[in-house]
C-alpha cells in the first residue's frame, strides 16, 4: 500500500533534513500475511495523524526471497519527527500488536542525503 506524501515529495532545494527509513519486519513463519493486514490497516487509522507530525507517507514490500519479510520505505520531514512518533505512547500502543506477530525485533534503518 502506498501513501503518497502530502504536497509531494522534498525536492532539491527543499528540506535538506527529510529522511528516509527502511524498516525490515520479519514475521514469524507463517504469519506474513497477518502482519501485512495489521500495518496496512493502522496506516489506514493514523495515516492523517501521521501526517501532521510529519510523516510525508510510506510503501510496503513483500520480500520475493522470504516468505515472512515485510518492508516498509517511510519518508519523514526529519529524523527528529520520526523519533518523537517513535517515543510517542499511543505509538506504543497502537504497534504492540505487531510485536506480538514477530520474529524478532524489527530493524529501522535511517537515511539522509548528505
Amino acid at each position: 500500500m502506498w501513501i503518497p506524501p502530502p504536497g509531494g515529495f522534498p525536492r532539491k532545494g527543499g528540506s535538506e533534513a527529510a529522511v528516509k527509513v527502511i524498516v525490515e519486519l520479519k514475521a514469524k513463519p507463517g504469519m506474513r500475511d497477518e502482519l501485512k493486514s495489521l500495518f496496512e490497516r493502522l496506516i489506514a487509522e493514523l495515516g492523517p495523524s501521521l501526517a501532521s507530525k510529519g510523516s510525508l507517507g510510506s510503501a510496503l514490500y513483500e520480500a520475493l526471497d522470504d516468505p515472512d519479510m515485510l518492508v516498509e520505505i517511510a519518508d519523514w520531514e526529519s529524523a527528529e519527527a520520526r523519533e518523537a512518533v517513535m517515543q510517542d505512547p499511543a505509538a506504543a500502543d497502537a504497534l504492540a500488536a505487531g510485536l506480538e506477530l514477530l520474529a524478532a525485533p524489527f530493524k529501522a534503518t535511517v537515511l539522509q542525503v548528505p
